[in-house]
């Protein structure tokens, strides 16, 4: 067994999982997983370049980060970036920052790339659930894009389109630094017309109709099923692979919306960096169910993070 240490920094979070590995059967025995919302993309979508406070609150997680680490004893890492750090003209000075803290370089990886992790750590369980019917359609709903694979066994197409729960609640819901709370019924119009184009766009790689089994990864759905279950907190074993009805992702998007910022903080399970990011990104998950005609969607805990360790396995 060889002890492994996957970081994955998106737009919003950045997460840790430490785990020993079997590179022979690629099992992963988890010692820990933990999660920061870091906010790294704040303003990449308007400047196209990471906020050197976005930058400092990434570094000090990643400073923590070194820390459980070597507690662990880990002694491979590997660490992967995604749309923020993609996006970002200044990327150089974020992968400098990594280097010194972690002593290794973050990958800025392909959406292609990080579908094709996504789809590993999600569906390599699933095989134990003879009544999940394959193929599966796996979306990663993160803070700045979404990833949408398809596949059995093995990926088959997958493609990566630049809509998530902070890149529209920035582009859409955040005037003079406030975000609108509710938001008006054309500020929610526009949401819409973004993630409709995005969903066209992706239609165009990865058949979103007749897969028979929807399954939603990342901290958007697995909110809205801690919401659908009504978790007075966050309970990661209660919301792996529960189930979300099609009627429930409606009321509840339709609940985030009409809700204030206070209202949304009250909400038991709700992490308090997702408090005004959640609704644009309920927004995507009932669009992407609407598109797919799915009638429930099979949450995981497992995705992008579970499939990084495995490939250092």
């Amino acid at each position: 067994m060889t002890r492994v240490a996957a970081i994955d920094c998106g737009t919003n979070s950045i997460r840790l999982l430490v785990a020993d590995a079997d590179p022979a059967t690629g099992e992963l025995v988890e010692l820990d997983r933990r999660m920061e919302i870091v906010r790294l993309g704040q303003g990449v979508d308007r400047t196209g370049r990471l906020a050197p406070e976005a930058l400092e609150r990434t570094f000090a997680a990643c400073r923590r980060y070194a820390e459980v680490i070597e507690e662990h004893g880990a002694r491979k890492i590997r660490f992967v970036a995604t749309s923020a750090s993609r996006d970002a003209e200044n990327r150089d000075e974020f992968v400098r920052g990594v280097r010194e803290i972690l002593g290794v370089d973050p990958e800025v990886i392909s959406g292609d790339q990080e579908a094709e992790f996504s789809f590993t750590g999600a569906t390599r369980e699933l095989a134990d659930h003879d009544h999940l019917a394959k193929p599966y359609l796996v979306v990663d709903i993160g803070g700045g894009s979404t990833e949408f694979v398809v596949g059995d066994d093995h990926v088959r197409a997958a493609r990566s389109v630049d809509i998530g729960c902070v890149r529209m609640t920035e582009r859409h819901l955040v005037r003079d630094g406030v975000v609108a709370d509710p938001p008006s019924a054309g500020r929610i119009d526009a949401i819409r017309a973004d993630i409709e184009a995005a969903l066209d766009l992706a239609e165009k790689s990865v058949p979103l109709a007749g897969t028979a089994t929807l399954v939603g990864l990342a901290g958007t759905v697995t909110t809205v099923a801690a919401i659908a279950q009504g978790l007075d907190a966050y309970d990661s074993e209660a919301i792996h692979h529960s189930r979300i009805s099609f009627d429930q992702v409606q009321e509840i998007t339709s609940r985030l919306l009409a809700s204030t910022h206070a209202e949304r903080a009250a909400i038991g399970a709700m992490h308090p960096g997702r408090v005004d990011v959640i609704a644009a990104g309920a927004l995507i998950l009932l669009a992407v169910m609407k598109r797919t005609g799915a009638e429930e969607v099979v949450v995981s805990e497992h995705d992008i993070l579970d499939g990084i360790g495995w490939s250092i396995a």
